[in-house]
């Protein structure tokens, strides 16, 4: 049986990389074959270039924005899709929703970003969870993580839109089924809800 796509999204702070390991970790202690991908990754050379971007180290256009998230998750095509195929569940911290909200916002248009998905063959997640924060939130959170935030995390009108994108895109179930989480709950109070709706999705490993 091929295995399943679980996303976790949400505007910077809202627990993404949090939920995603509890999932994996709760996945393998019930023998569920799993593995954990996440976005953007920073080691690698796209990576490196996202990252001087947010740390306003670079200037970049809408497009090579687009070019350098969409491409960091082109490189993990064959990686991912061979997961699938072994029939594991394959969980994800961000993924391509994000680069159709973020880069979006921006100027990159949604139906250009839906093509380049269905071009360059990106998997089409199962289950999108977006873990609901509000701006305010956010900051106080990847303040305390960090002591300092990035373009994004200190934009609280751009993070305003960023969720308001997140929900739309929620409501109208853009690339992938989505649910919305309350992600402002105490970190397991959150997974246990995580869990409820994998269980209601049929997704739940036991």
């Amino acid at each position: 049986m091929k295995g399943k796509l679980i996303v976790f999204e949400g505007i910077d702070g809202a627990g993404t990389e949090t939920q995603s390991k509890l999932l994996l970790s709760h996945l393998k202690r019930n023998g569920v074959p799993a593995e954990r991908i996440f976005y953007p990754d920073y080691d690698g050379e796209l990576g490196k270039l996202i990252r001087q971007f947010l740390h306003k180290k670079r200037e970049l256009s809408p497009e090579m924005q687009f070019v350098l998230y969409a491409g960091d998750m082109v490189k993990d095509n064959e990686k991912i899709n061979a997961w699938l195929e072994e029939g594991k569940t394959v969980v994800a911290d961000r993924y391509f929703n994000s680069t159709i909200v973020y880069q979006g916002i921006r100027g990159f248009g949604m139906k250009k970003a839906l093509h380049f998905a269905e071009d360059f063959g990106i998997p089409k997640p199962d289950v999108v969870m977006l873990l609901q924060i509000g701006p305010a939130e956010s900051a106080k959170r990847k303040m305390g993580e960090n002591g300092k935030l990035d373009r994004n995390e200190e934009d609280m009108r751009f993070l305003e839109r960023v969720s308001h994108e997140y929900k739309r895109m929620a409501l109208d179930n853009v690339f992938g089924r989505w649910f919305i989480v309350d992600g402002e709950k105490p970190k397991q109070q959150v997974f246990s809800e995580v869990m409820n709706v994998l269980k209601g999705a049929g997704l739940s490993p036991r």
